[in-house]
């Protein structure tokens, strides 16, 4: 039944009509899942509903004991609010007024009261989501540091933000987007540093989302955010961890947590944001420096080697003769180009198998792979075995990418790359490379220039950016995000 209908019908005195009500909207009786239990409290008629799965069953059992032991006398009026104030002893307790609140609560998870006599309706918060421990994500591990990481449960993921910030300025806004889903999605920033004008612009953004759900999370919510756009960079930076997720918080940034999902938002980003880890902050600023430069080689490798590589080939009158090595020992059958774009094609097919194979046959389906496609590929004259070194190299640039988005969009503009220099040669590769910085310096993420500080140029951000300076030498929050407060110290 469509919310606005619900909105109209208040709870009665009538428990009878209450009930018949509840039930019809809520599926008792057709939903496995959803239950009422009626009972006495004080003589007076009175009707729990829950659903399985969700509510805490020893808390209940708990309660309901309490308030089996409370005499009729004691509920002589006003039963609600001496269940509220006196009678119930729990703490996380809501007095509702109209039965589509109290419907959307029992959805969300908790424990409804109903009481003969009464106009209102008492919602106990004992939510048990089923959800997993905060491990450490997969896509961001470090040698050093804490191995906690963002779960399914919104709850959880602000209680993990709350213990490293303890601080009574942190906001954490929530409200349902989906009007089917009535999903619970988060704002996160920090009252006195967040630019108050982006904190606004997401709350509007948010609130004017009109959808039935939400069922892919968090990615859904970015592209309602961002709104169309083909460009294949990523407009905002996810992370599973809660420390990256508070450093952010502290520079001023805004945080978007949803429910359902172990990733969290960070906003507003540039391109520079994607190329950190934060390996690099749990080792020497000296160490941490030089993982960074190789992480940064890793990625101008992943973008153009190949195309670089092939450029040469077609052409080798542009090789140097100190670097006359770099060409073909050994031609195949099939055409350069081709090579690349069938070897590129094969990489995603075994990442994608990787994802797809369960762990046990992955090693097995990695060796397979390996000797199958590489090595009788190359007997059998359909690779040259150059072709298989670069792409491997440009590979191990991609997987050395902290982004996972970042690395998959430098995929596709290696593959573009390929093409123009496949077609046009020399300026074909010069061209798309000046288009590709272009396009990037043109990019603006919730009005953030993409490219800062290389554009607008912002000299120490820059210095931030090339060396892992030492936290007691930033005493400066980066300016793109218009802070409040900009001194860290």
């Amino acid at each position: 039944m469509p919310a606005e209908a619900r909105e109209k019908h208040p709870i009665t005195p009538n428990i009878e009509e209450n009930q018949q009500y509840l039930n019809r909207v809520l599926g008792v009786g057709v939903s496995y899942d959803m239950g009422v239990h009626e009972c006495n409290i004080g003589g007076m008629r009175c009707l729990l509903y829950y659903i399985n799965g969700f509510a805490n069953s020893d808390l209940v059992t708990m309660i309901m004991r309490d308030l089996n032991d409370i005499k009729s006398r004691e509920l002589a009026s006003d039963i609600i609010e001496r269940l509220y104030h006196k009678y119930i002893p729990f703490f996380q307790l809501a007095k509702v007024k109209n039965t589509d609140e109290f419907v959307d609560q029992i959805l969300a998870g908790q424990v409804g009261i109903v009481v003969e006599g009464e106009t209102a309706a008492l919602m106990l918060d004992v939510r048990k989501y089923p959800g997993r421990n905060p491990e450490e994500p997969d896509l961001e591990r470090v040698v050093r540091g804490a191995h906690d990481g963002f779960t399914e449960t919104l709850v959880m993921n602000t209680a993990l933000t709350r213990r490293r910030i303890r601080d009574d300025r942190l906001r954490f806004e929530v409200m349902q987007i989906g009007e089917r889903s009535k999903t619970d999605v988060a704002i996160a920033y920090l009252e006195d540093v967040a630019n108050p004008d982006l904190v606004q612009e997401l709350r509007e953004r948010l609130s004017s989302v009109n959808v039935d759900g939400i069922p892919m999370a968090d990615k859904t919510v970015e592209e309602f955010i961002i709104g169309k756009t083909w460009n294949p960079f990523p407009m905002v930076r996810y992370t599973e961890r809660p420390d990256v997720a508070t450093v952010h918080l502290m520079e001023g940034h805004v945080l978007i947590y949803v429910d359902t999902s172990p990733s969290v938002m960070i906003t507003p980003t540039t391109y520079f944001h994607h190329v950190q880890h934060a390996e690099e902050y749990r080792q020497t600023p000296i160490v941490g420096a030089y993982l960074r430069w190789i992480r940064f080689f890793g990625i101008v490798a992943s973008l153009i080697l190949l195309p670089l590589w092939a450029l040469l080939v077609m052409n080798p009158d542009m090789i140097p003769s100190s670097l006359s090595f770099l060409g073909i020992k050994k031609a195949a059958h099939i055409p350069i180009l081709a090579q690349f774009f069938l070897a590129e094609v094969g990489v995603d097919l075994m990442r994608m198998a990787a994802i797809h194979t369960p762990t046990p046959l992955a090693t097995a389906m990695g060796l397979v792979a390996a000797i199958l496609i590489g090595e009788v590929a190359i007997k059998v004259g359909m690779f040259s075995p150059e072709v298989i070194l670069y792409l491997a190299v440009a590979a191990i640039g991609s997987f050395a990418t902290p982004s996972y988005e970042l690395g998959l969009a430098n995929r596709l503009v290696r593959l573009v790359l390929l093409i123009l220099v496949g077609l046009f040669g020399a300026p074909g590769f010069v061209i798309g490379i000046a288009v590709v910085i272009v396009i990037l310096a043109m990019t603006r993420s919730l009005d953030t220039p993409y490219l800062w500080p290389l554009i607008p140029f912002n000299y120490q951000a820059m210095k931030d950016v090339i060396i892992r300076a030492t936290m007691p030498s930033k005493k400066l929050r980066p300016s793109i995000v218009k802070p409040q407060n900009p001194y860290r110290q």
